[in-house]
């Protein structure tokens, strides 16, 4: 019994004695990381408002070496965190080609960007120099590849839609100069009974190696609608009568079937279509050929039933 009391009273000291230490171990932790270090640390940089007439080049360096003085603390946080400094390039300088910012310049981004804590006291380079190139903006248009497959009895009401209609390239001069259009990937839609957008990704071509488009994918849409037919009935107007006669067709109507769609058929007449024709094509079979003249705007299809038309001439009274 005397052995188990000894062995109990043991084991809590052994626990006083680690929570002390652990303790210690803290307060001198702290104590530390609240004191001023001095030690360098590298930024990554993220570039902005870069000129419209220069363009990052895929080697550019994102680093930046700095030597700062803060406590252990901030220090703690550079290590456990991504470093980074967003550079303003609008201001950025040229000489012989090559583009660069100096100390200044990168000392007043640097410094509006650290903690108030942290003091910037020396970079490790005095001149960023940044590998850029001079380039050219040129807009094209976007050419959807789209293959539809409508639904029987659909069509597609005007061309397809597609936002933004044009991007801009922006690159070297000898790439970007044979570049007409750009296209979309290709997409192929099946039965197609209803309106639809699609979010397409733009193919780069092969020789846009140094180049950017403004955007990488554009949105394409159409409108889908279901039509019907009818059938008007559409007098004939004659062009160019001869002088001194009157021509008489046989007959002086024509069939004209159109196919719209369903809610715009309903408020066409025959009076939105124009038939004519030209008594100067007459040949010597005494036969008119027949076009249309004027037809509704949003209608599908439209086609005469007949492509010619009998006359006779009658001596003028």
């Amino acid at each position: 019994m005397i052995k188990n009391l000894f062995s109990n009273l043991n084991r809590r000291k052994v626990k006083v004695f680690l929570i002390c230490l652990a303790c210690s171990f803290l307060a001198w932790l702290v104590s530390k990381l609240s004191e001023p270090y001095e030690s360098r640390v590298t930024f990554t940089l993220t570039y902005t408002n870069l000129p419209d007439t220069l363009l990052l080049s895929k080697e550019a360096s994102h680093t930046l070496g700095t030597k700062l003085r803060a406590n252990g603390f901030r220090f703690l946080y550079y290590n456990l965190n991504l470093k980074n400094i967003t550079v303003d390039l609008s201001a950025i300088r040229e000489t012989k080609g090559r583009y660069y910012l100096d100390a200044l310049q990168l000392k007043k981004s640097l410094e509006a960007q650290l903690a108030k804590s942290t003091s910037l006291i020396e970079l490790e380079e005095d001149t960023l120099f940044i590998d850029l190139y001079q380039v050219t903006a040129k807009e094209v248009p976007i050419k959807p590849n789209i293959t539809l497959n409508l639904s029987q009895n659909h069509f597609v009401e005007g061309p397809l839609k597609v936002e933004p209609a044009t991007i801009v390239i922006k690159g070297p001069q000898r790439e970007v100069a044979s570049i007409t259009e750009i296209s979309t990937v290709p997409l192929e839609l099946n039965n197609l009974s209803a309106n639809f957008t699609k979010e397409l990704d733009l193919v780069v071509p092969e020789g846009l190696q140094n180049s950017v488009l403004s955007q990488n994918s554009v949105a394409v849409s159409a409108k889908v609608v279901k039509f019907s037919e009818k059938v008007f009935e559409v007098p004939i107007t004659v062009l160019n009568p001869p002088d001194e006669y009157d021509l008489k067709l046989f007959p002086n109507k024509v069939s004209v079937l159109c196919k719209a769609g369903v809610k715009y058929l309903r408020t066409i007449t025959a009076n939105d279509f124009r038939v004519v024709a030209d008594y100067k094509n007459a040949g010597p079979s005494n036969h008119l050929l027949l076009r249309i003249d004027k037809r509704p705007e949003k209608a599908y299809d439209v086609k005469l039933q007949e492509n010619q038309v009998q006359f006779i001439l009658e001596k003028s009274k």
